[in-house]
C-alpha cells in the first residue's frame, strides 16, 4: 500500500512540475489553478503513503536516508502550501516542487531497508526529523534568494517580461529569505543536539569526527555567521541571497555525504 501512494505521489509531483514550469513562461493564471490542484493531490498521496509505513513499520520512523528523504519533499510541499495559502503566490511552486520532485527521486533510488539500530539509538528518528525540518527552512531561504536574484536581474535589465510580472516583490523575497533562516537555525541546531546526545549515550562520545559530522558542523556556523549578519549587522538583498544558496549547496554535499557512507542510517 505505501508504495501504491509512494509512487502515485511521484507521478503526480511530476506532472505538478511539468505544469508549474510552463506556468513561468506563460501568462495562463489556469496553469496555476491546475498546477496547484495537481500538488495539493500529491501531497494527500504523499501524506497517506507516509502514514501507511509508519502504522505498518516495526521500527521507529525516519531511520534510513530514503525515509528522510521522502520525509524532506513532503515537509518542502507543505510549507509551499502553507506559503500559497497565506500569500497566494503560486510561481514559488515553480522552484519549490521540482526541489521536492528531485528528492523524492533520489529518496526511490536510494535502499529501503531499515538499518537494526541499539535500543539506545531507537530515539535517532528526532534528530533526523529536527534536521530534515531544519533543512527545508534553509531549502526555501536558498528559493527565495535564487527568486531574488532572478528577480533583481530582470528590474536591472528592464526585462519587464512574463517572468517577472509572476515573481513577487524583491522586499518580500527577502523577508522570505531572512524568516526561512530564522525557523530553519533553531531546528537543525536542536537536531544536532539531539544527534550528539543519542551518539554520546550509544558509544560515550558526543561526535565521531567523520566527515559527515564535521560538514554539518561547517554548515551550522556558515547559518549562524548567516542569521548574525542578517539580524544585527543587517545584511540584505544580494549579499544574504547568494549566501543563503552557497549555504544549501554546503547541505546538499552534507546529504551526498550520509549516502555515500553507504550505511543506510542518518545521524
Amino acid at each position: 500500500m505505501p508504495v501504491m501512494f509512494f509512487m502515485a505521489t511521484m507521478v503526480l509531483y511530476l506532472v505538478g512540475t511539468a505544469f508549474f514550469l510552463a506556468y513561468l513562461l506563460r501568462r495562463s493564471e489556469a496553469l496555476s489553478k491546475v498546477s496547484l490542484i495537481v500538488t495539493g493531490i500529491g501531497f494527500l498521496a504523499h501524506t497517506i503513503a507516509l502514514l501507511t509505513k509508519m502504522m505498518g513499520a516495526d521500527h521507529a520512523p525516519l531511520t534510513s536516508v530514503h525515509e528522510a528523504m521522502s520525509f524532506f519533499s513532503w515537509a518542502l510541499v507543505l510549507v509551499f502550501l502553507i506559503v500559497e495559502v497565506r500569500h497566494r503566490i503560486p510561481v514559488l511552486g515553480s522552484f519549490i516542487l521540482p526541489l521536492a520532485l528531485i528528492s523524492l527521486i533520489s529518496a526511490a533510488a536510494l535502499p529501503k531497508e531499515v538499518p537494526t539500530l541499539e535500543p539506545v539509538l531507537k530515539t535517532v528518528w528526532l534528530h533526523v526529523t529536527l534536521s530534515v525540518l531544519g533543512t527545508v527552512g534553509f531549502a526555501v531561504a536558498f528559493v527565495a534568494g535564487l527568486m531574488y536574484l532572478i528577480q533583481d536581474g530582470l528590474l536591472k535589465s528592464k526585462r519587464f517580461n512574463v517572468l517577472y510580472a509572476k515573481l513577487p516583490p524583491l522586499d518580500f523575497l527577502d523577508h522570505l529569505n531572512q524568516q526561512s533562516i530564522v525557523l530553519g537555525f533553531p531546528l537543525l541546531t536542536l537536531g544536532i543536539i539531539t544527534g550528539a546526545l543519542s551518539a554520546e549515550f550509544a558509544r560515550g562520545s558526543y561526535l565521531n569526527w567523520n566527515p559527515e559530522q564535521l560538514w554539518a558542523l561547517v554548515t551550522w556556523v556558515f547559518y549562524f555567521v548567516v542569521l548574525l549578519g542578517r539580524l544585527t549587522v543587517g545584511w540584505r538583498a544580494k549579499r544574504a541571497a547568494y549566501l543563503t544558496i552557497i549555504g544549501f549547496a554546503g547541505v546538499i554535499l552534507t546529504f551526498i555525504g550520509v549516502v555515500l557512507k553507504g550505511h543506510g542510517a542518518v545521524g
